[in-house]
């Protein structure tokens, strides 16, 4: 069933999935229809894992994922709506980039070889290569004409632009901002770059081993916590607004404030506007069993 513009496209409950020592702990996301949504946090912080659970790669111990307004991430038909970029290529090495549609689009009902072929063309995809020997590059562009060559509603991006050079960064930023120019289209794009995400995303959330940390609008975060620096000794009535207290050998220090408890701080600190770095480093590097009220 067709999913009305204003449903969210993914809604995440409650997830918890463990993986060895690693776990997603309670994880509540929504991805809204229509928007670019980041997710970022340090290598490790459980990207990968909550895309493969979105995508039904992988199950979940408890929780509820629902795409689309309605649909369970294993049902068909949601499936054929999202067009998916993992960190290697859905296509077996030894075949030649032109065969490709042929194979994958038997997999979806609104596959368009014209569209594929086209996007080949665009990314300057060579079509008589083998699939195993593409760059880099060439392989997130021969990717990225299969996720969109089926019409999807939904692009889910892990880790896209890792080991990309600046050129190839940009071309693929172009096609999400031309995929987002429609109001059913929607994106979830995970990346350690946070840069990448500046100009971008409409939404975002910080993973921090396997908790949410942040999860809203791009602007308010950038509203919402500044990093506060000083030097010599911290004021410690401070301490338990501060995120991720850093200290250097110099006797300076800065940590991740919100806005509102820049009155803990006397006239003698420095207190900038918070990037989304410094949001998922200093994140990062809290330890104290509050991090969840923190991100309340």
């Amino acid at each position: 069933m067709e999913a009305a513009l204003n449903d969210d496209a993914i809604s995440i409950r409650g997830v918890r999935k463990q993986q060895g020592t690693f776990a997603l702990r309670d994880v509540d996301v929504t991805v809204p229809t229509g928007f670019v949504t980041g997710l970022v946090g340090q290598n490790g912080a459980g990207k990968t894992t909550l895309v493969k659970s979105v995508l039904g790669l992988v199950g979940v111990d408890a929780g509820t994922i629902t795409l689309f307004g309605d649909a369970d991430p294993l049902d068909a038909a949601a499936c054929d709506r999202i067009g998916v970029v993992l960190d290697q290529v859905t296509a077996a090495p030894e075949w030649r980039v032109g065969s490709v549609g042929k194979r994958v689009g038997l997999l979806y009902r609104r596959w368009d070889e014209r569209l594929f072929r086209d996007l080949l063309d665009r990314y300057d995809v060579p079509v008589g290569n083998r699939v195993g020997g593409l760059s880099r590059g060439q392989t997130v562009k021969l990717s990225l004409a299969m996720a969109l060559a089926h019409h999807p509603d939904l692009l889910v991006l892990d880790e896209p632009s890792s080991g990309l050079d600046p050129v190839a960064r940009r071309h693929l930023a172009d096609t999400v901002r031309e995929f987002v120019l429609d109001p059913g289209h929607t994106v979830l794009f995970s990346t350690h770059i946070t840069a990448e995400l500046d100009d971008l995303a409409d939404h975002v959330v910080v993973l921090d081993h396997g908790e949410v940390a942040y999860a809203g609008a791009l602007d308010d975060l950038h509203e919402r916590f500044a990093v506060v620096r000083g030097a010599g000794a911290f004021p410690e009535a401070a301490r338990s607004a501060t995120i991720g207290l850093r200290n250097d050998p110099s006797g300076r220090w800065e940590g991740l404030i919100r806005v509102d408890d820049t009155v803990a701080f006397g006239p003698e600190v420095v207190i900038d506007r918070a990037t989304t770095d410094d949001v998922v480093v200093h994140f990062a590097e809290h330890r104290e069993p509050t991090r969840k009220e923190l991100a309340a």
